[in-house]
């Protein structure tokens, strides 16, 4: 698949290319958290994108919101920018813009008495 698309993959087709580690986070949680492994690394084999899920105590909502966060971060790596392209003023927008500046200076003329 190339570069752009791997946030479309579905859930599984995106976990079988990541690296999933399980370790200890500090953080609340107590001696809950400081004994289980329940905070998930991803790192994504083909990309090298690496994000972290350890804001819960059960690694299974962890590891979705691990999966989420690298969705998003693979989803922004993707987005390229819509190609610009020059435009140009049309000739009759380019005449009214001129005669609308000599209007203004012939009014401002005559305020200073150089009037015609």
């Amino acid at each position: 698949m190339e570069a752009g698309g791997w946030h479309l993959l579905e859930d599984r087709a995106l976990l079988a290319q990541c690296d999933v580690q399980a370790h200890r986070a500090s953080g609340p949680g107590g001696q809950h958290r400081n004994k289980a492994e329940t905070a998930v690394r991803l790192v994504h084999l083909p990309s090298g994108v690496s994000v972290e899920g350890k804001d819960e105590r059960s690694r299974t909502q962890n590891l979705r919101i691990a999966l989420a966060r690298l969705r998003r971060k693979l989803e922004r790596r993707a987005y390229r920018p819509p190609p610009r392209r020059p435009t140009k003023p049309s000739r009759a927008s380019k005449e009214r813009r001129l005669d609308a500046k000599k209007r203004e200076a012939r009014k401002k003329a005559l305020r200073r008495g150089h009037g015609e």
